[in-house]
């Protein structure tokens, strides 16, 4: 069937402008599109590294705009509160019409359709991580917890319920889970749509014409971000993505004296810049621990909170390339002109 097919909008209102910003209930009768064609298989991709604690995986999914389907990147995300979970929206088959039931977030994981998003979300439930008090743990079998110092993590393997990339619920070819009545209990209870960042997100992903199932074939190039917002080949949106220096290398004890001084120089200067990344980075981090606790937050304060962001980043960057370090002494070209030439050496050796 064409990728172009017909749109029945739900209560006349789109999936994110239904759900609404941060913090508003839902009813379990809430859903938003509607189409006739069934939604790609899921592409299979590494998640990036948690970017500080406390944010949860959301898993990637596709959605569905003018231009039929197209992918919304997983990404990390601060939940809007702590103890919160997110249960993933999915793709449901009803009445001969493709249904999204969209995602959310609640002190338990609800329904998702049996739709093995992986990294935690096998089909039913939720193995990737819990909240103790204020804190959250990591099970570090499928979450990529590496490269960020955290400490609260545990080891649990998890079997997944189903081992496929179907990404939708009934229908010819669709997954054939059903809600417990846990699940459905939960479903008829409070629960809080996505956050400002997630509608940021899909924004973001809708705009990108390399996201259109029609145009990756199914297979999309960006499957995932660090971040919500934080797009490959963009310009740094928060002070985290900035790259670190090496290490500065110390000069040798037998160095000129010249040379042990530029060497100190560019390891205050190196030091001087980390620590202004360093703190950058933590007021961006109390922006968006601020942000989330917000309610009614909107998506427009959202956005212009990222934007202040990029430029803050921005400014940083540009401050910091124009702090040259020391220049090369004159001693140290004479120093280097007397050392031994190595040989020249030619094809084949010799």
């Amino acid at each position: 069937m064409s990728m172009r097919s017909s749109v029945t909008l739900i209560c006349a209102v789109g999936v994110f402008a239904l759900l609404g910003p941060c913090s508003p209930q839902l009813s379990s009768a809430q859903v938003a599109v509607t189409i006739t064609t069934a939604p790609p298989p899921l592409p299979i991709y590494e998640q990036p590294p948690l970017p500080a604690p406390g944010y949860i995986w959301t898993p990637g999914y596709w959605a569905y705009g003018p231009e039929g389907y197209f992918w919304v990147p997983g990404t990390w995300v601060e939940p809007p509160a702590v103890g919160f979970l997110w249960t993933p929206g999915y793709w449901g088959w009803t009445d001969g019409v493709f249904v999204w039931t969209p995602g959310f977030w609640a002190t338990e994981v609800g329904f998702y359709g049996g739709v093995d998003y992986g990294f935690g979300y096998p089909g039913s439930g939720y193995a990737g991580g819990y909240w103790r008090g204020n804190n959250f743990y990591y099970n570090r079998v499928v979450n990529n917890v590496t490269n960020v110092d955290v400490h609260n993590v545990y080891t649990q393997n998890v079997t997944n319920v189903t081992v496929n990339q179907v990404s939708y619920v009934g229908g010819p070819g669709g997954l054939k889970a059903r809600p417990t009545p846990q699940e459905q209990q939960l479903a008829r209870g409070a629960r809080h749509g996505p956050t400002p960042a997630q509608i940021q997100q899909r924004a973001s992903a809708s705009s990108r014409r390399d996201l259109l199932a029609s145009v990756n074939h199914g297979k999309p190039q960006i499957t995932t971000t660090a971040r919500p917002g934080e797009w490959p080949g963009s310009a740094p949106l928060h002070a985290s993505q900035l790259p670190k220096p090496p290490p500065a290398r110390p000069a040798a004890a037998s160095a000129p004296a010249a040379e042990q001084a530029a060497a100190r120089q560019q390891a205050e200067l190196q030091a001087r810049q980390e620590q202004q990344r360093a703190a950058l980075e933590h007021q961006q981090t109390q922006d968006h621990a601020s942000f989330s606790q917000q309610k009614n937050a909107s998506q427009q304060a959202y956005a212009a909170m990222e934007r202040a962001h990029q430029q803050q980043t921005h400014e940083l960057q540009q401050r910091q390339s124009q702090e040259r370090p020391p220049a090369e002494k004159p001693s140290q070209q004479a120093h280097a002109s007397h050392q031994p030439q190595q040989p020249e050496r030619h094809p084949g050796g010799g």
